[in-house]
């Protein structure tokens, strides 16, 4: 009997201190829903995205700060307790002149493997992970990006993934989106490569090198019956000295931290490569 009122009341603890936000996300001039919004609780690793309708759904407390992010839109910090509708503010952004590059694509480049066999992270927990792609000489007869190949594993008929592409500031770390708008693709049933044409986007390799990544969309449709989120997106162990967490809207940088001082150290990145055409 103790043992059952114990367990009644850690519940009633738990719903009182960690309940659930739901609310929509709309742009705060047209009213419209804003679909794929990524939903971060500030300085925390809890998150979520919009669905299609504009309507979330987040387990934290009324008392926490929202972090809203998407690309066409100024980043907005509100309270979870503030509304039930969020309103984002569109950017105001020059019309840039188009310059059409003339491509010839007869040479062909894959950059970024590593050999190594794959080890799957991440499952039912929102991620957005990066993979740094430094700049080489010899990518000057190839300079334009034009695919990006990413090892996944769906078990969905097809599950929506959001792709990022950051310049490098001056510190190394993952600077502005090299892109205004979202740029989301779709990913196929099975284990395996994932490849994306993106040579429309007229991207090329930056002098100091890019950052390109994923975000795991945590929407109705990437929703498995058994509760997991796809595509999941494999990963290599590689030597690394730093990773990137993405927490609470913004990156942070942390040290690998290593057991033995004589051993190189090793962390998991992301297994992207991509495809270079002149």
């Amino acid at each position: 009997m103790f043992h059952k009122k114990g367990c009644t009341l850690l519940m009633f603890l738990q719903t009182a201190v960690w309940g659930q936000i739901n609310g929509v996300v709309k742009d705060s001039l047209t009213g419209n829903p804003i679909p794929y919004v990524s939903i971060w609780v500030e300085n925390e690793t809890v998150g979520t995205t919009s669905e299609e309708n504009g309507t979330f759904h987040l387990p934290t407390d009324k008392s926490k700060m929202l972090i809203f992010t998407a690309l066409g839109y100024e980043k907005k910090r509100i309270s979870a307790s503030q509304s039930k509708v969020f309103f984002m503010t569109p950017k105001s952004t020059d019309l840039e002149e188009l310059v059409v590059v003339p491509k010839k694509e007869t040479k062909f480049r894959e950059i970024g493997d590593t050999g190594n066999s794959f080890s799957e992270a991440f499952d039912s927990a929102p991620s957005f992970d990066l993979k740094y792609f430094p700049y080489q000489e010899s990518y000057k007869k190839t300079k334009f990006i034009k695919k990006v190949v990413i090892y996944t594993d769906c078990r969905l008929p097809k599950a929506i993934l959001k792709l990022h592409f950051y310049a490098v500031d001056a510190d190394g770390n993952p600077g502005e989106e090299l892109l205004k708008d979202e740029y989301r693709v779709m990913v196929k049933k099975g284990v395996g490569k994932s490849s994306f044409n993106i040579s429309s986007l007229g991207l090329t390799m930056p002098k100091n090198g890019i950052y390109v990544g994923f975000e795991k969309l945590m929407i109705e449709e990437n929703h498995s019956v058994g509760g997991r989120f796809y595509p999941l997106v494999l990963y290599n162990r590689v030597p690394k000295e730093f990773t990137l967490e993405y927490a609470g809207g913004k990156w942070v940088k942390k040290e690998v931290m290593s057991r033995d001082a004589s051993l190189p150290k090793k962390s998991y990145e992301p297994a992207i490569n991509l495809i270079l055409s002149n």
